[in-house]
C-alpha cells in the first residue's frame, strides 16, 4: 500500500492548526479545485471521534462520494479518519500536531490502496499516488495560510 508522508511548518498555536485540521468548514474552503461539499453526516463544524461526514466532489474529472470517519483522537495532538465509503479500496488518514521552539509540525501519513487489483496497482504507479500528494499539499498549503494570517477566525469564530 503507498504511503504519502508530509511535514508543514506552521507558526500559529497548536489548538487552532488542530481545530483547522478537523472543521468541515475549512475541508471545502481548502479544495476549492474539487468543488468538495460535505453533504452527510457532520457538515459543519468540527469533527470529532466516531463521527461520520460525506463529502461530494470531483476528482479525476469524476464525480465522486466518500464518507470517512473518526476512529482515533487526541486532542490537540493527534486523530485519524478512515474510509468508510467511497473510490478507494481503503485508507487511513493520519494527523499529527508536534509543538518545536520553531511552531507547530503537521504531519500527515496518508496510507491507501487503490480498488481494481493490478489496475489499481498500475493507477498508483501512473498518478494516484502524485495526485494525492498535490491534493494533500495543496491543502496543507491553505491550511498553513489560515493559521498564520488570522484567516482561521472566521472558520473558529465560535471557539475562540
Amino acid at each position: 500500500m503507498p504511503i504519502i508522508q508530509l511535514e508543514t511548518l506552521i507558526k500559529a498555536r497548536q489548538e487552532i492548526v488542530f481545530d483547522l485540521a478537523r472543521s468541515i468548514d475549512f475541508q471545502s474552503k481548502a479544495v476549492t479545485k474539487s468543488s468538495e461539499k460535505a453533504v452527510a453526516g457532520r457538515t459543519s463544524g468540527l469533527i470529532r471521534l466516531d463521527e461520520t461526514v460525506t463529502y461530494q466532489g470531483k476528482h479525476l474529472g469524476v464525480k465522486q462520494s466518500l464518507t470517512t470517519k473518526v476512529t482515533e483522537f487526541d486532542r490537540p495532538h493527534f486523530f485519524v479518519d478512515e474510509m468508510v465509503q467511497g473510490a478507494f479500496k481503503s485508507f487511513r488518514h493520519e494527523h499529527y500536531f508536534y509543538s518545536t521552539s520553531k511552531g507547530i509540525f503537521m504531519k500527515d501519513a496518508f496510507i491507501f490502496e487503490a480498488p481494481l487489483g493490478i489496475l489499481g496497482l498500475m493507477a498508483n504507479k501512473l498518478f494516484l499516488k502524485d495526485y494525492m500528494t498535490n491534493f494533500l499539499k495543496g491543502r496543507n498549503r491553505t491550511l498553513k495560510e489560515y493559521a498564520e494570517s488570522g484567516k482561521w477566525k472566521k472558520i473558529l469564530e465560535d471557539r475562540y
